[in-house]
């Protein structure tokens, strides 16, 4: 009996200690899920004056848009960038800026050149996703950079966000209108996100606020894209974090089907919260909805008891201001105001 007690205590001791020092690994010898969550991710570095940008055309046609292109390319160099336009970003394939092999050659290049400190992308539309698995990104990680845009471009967020680099969703070229005043807070708060320029917003408060504070990064983009992703090996773990959503041109019952969606893959379960863009142009089914897109979102996110915050202006409108993906956020909502302040 002595000598089996002494078995016992000897193999709880062991098992103690692989817990204690091999708990946070998987077999692979791989950090857990749990403690990649919490990683602070690459911050590129902010650009400066003489810096380059690249602007890049990865999803749609940009038919008809060399005066967007030349003008978002005169804003830049007012302040002081150089700019490289992409070989084939008026190029032409059907629906997109190019072949697959164009637009991935574009982005591949401004992606390896240590020359280049950001990629602008010129517009979004759809395509991105085609180019996602034909891209490398080993020379980008021993020189990381941002990466700009919003749309079809929350592929790229999402795939970069996976790499572990921080990037910037904002507005792109193609929303450059003739008269800049009428974008003056979308080119301000972009100009000021590149630059490193502390960030903060205050929003108006909504009705539909569900109350609460938050803290972790901030990751998301548009919907569709987001679901899109689901099952891949670049969809989004947002476990401790902070999601943002926004849309374009789609039913509501679409919207929900897709919160629906996610929700059935836990994506949801560990969230810390949710920002609310834009919901623009939604369409009329003949069977209407019958509530508002803002009481769909709190229908379908019900048992969450994470704060949901509405009126952030980002996504398809004029007033599309800059966020950083992957950066960790303090999130205050009531129903009277709520903030998002960006660690810096």
């Amino acid at each position: 009996m002595y000598f089996y007690n002494m078995i016992n205590k000897a193999l709880i001791l062991c098992l103690f200690c692989i817990v204690f020092f091999f708990g946070n690994y998987n077999v692979s010898g791989q950090p857990s899920l749990s403690q990649k969550n919490n990683i602070e991710l690459i911050q590129p570095q902010y650009l400066k004056t003489g810096d380059t940008i690249a602007i890049v055309a990865p999803s749609g046609i940009l038919k008809n848009r060399n005066d967007e292109v030349a003008r978002a390319k005169k804003l830049l160099e007012s302040w002081g960038l150089n700019v490289l336009i992409g070989k084939h970003v008026f190029s032409k394939d059907n629906h997109f800026a190019g072949t697959d092999a164009e637009r991935c050659e574009d982005f591949q290049n401004a992606l390896d050149s240590p020359n280049i400190k950001a990629i602008w992308s010129a517009r979004g539309g759809y395509g991105t996703v085609r180019i996602l698995d034909k891209l490398d990104y080993s020379k980008f990680l021993e020189n990381p950079k941002w990466i700009i845009g919003y749309s079809d471009i929350t592929a790229l967020h999402n795939q970069i966000h996976t790499k572990g680099v921080e990037s910037i969703h904002a507005l792109m070229c193609v929303s450059l209108t003739k008269d800049l005043n009428e974008i003056k807070e979308s080119i301000e708060t972009f100009k000021s996100t590149i630059f490193g320029k502390p960030l903060q917003y205050n929003l108006k408060g909504s009705k539909y606020n569900k109350v609460g504070n938050a803290k972790g990064q901030l990751i998301g983009g548009n919907l569709t894209m987001l679901h899109t992703m689901l099952g891949s090996k670049t969809s989004l773990d947002v476990d401790n974090k902070i999601l943002f959503i926004e849309e374009i041109g789609e039913y509501k019952y679409h919207i929900d089907r897709m919160l629906q969606s996610m929700k059935r893959a836990g994506y949801f379960n560990n969230c810390k919260g949710v920002i609310v863009g834009d919901m623009s142009k939604l369409r009329k089914n003949t069977t209407l909805w019958g509530t508002s897109v803002e009481q769909l979102i709190l229908d379908a996110l019900s048992e969450y008891d994470f704060p949901i915050v509405f009126n952030m202006p980002a996504g398809h409108e004029k007033d599309n201001r800059a966020m950083i993906l992957g950066r960790t956020i303090e999130l205050k909502v009531s129903k009277e105001k709520s903030t998002i302040v960006f660690e810096e």
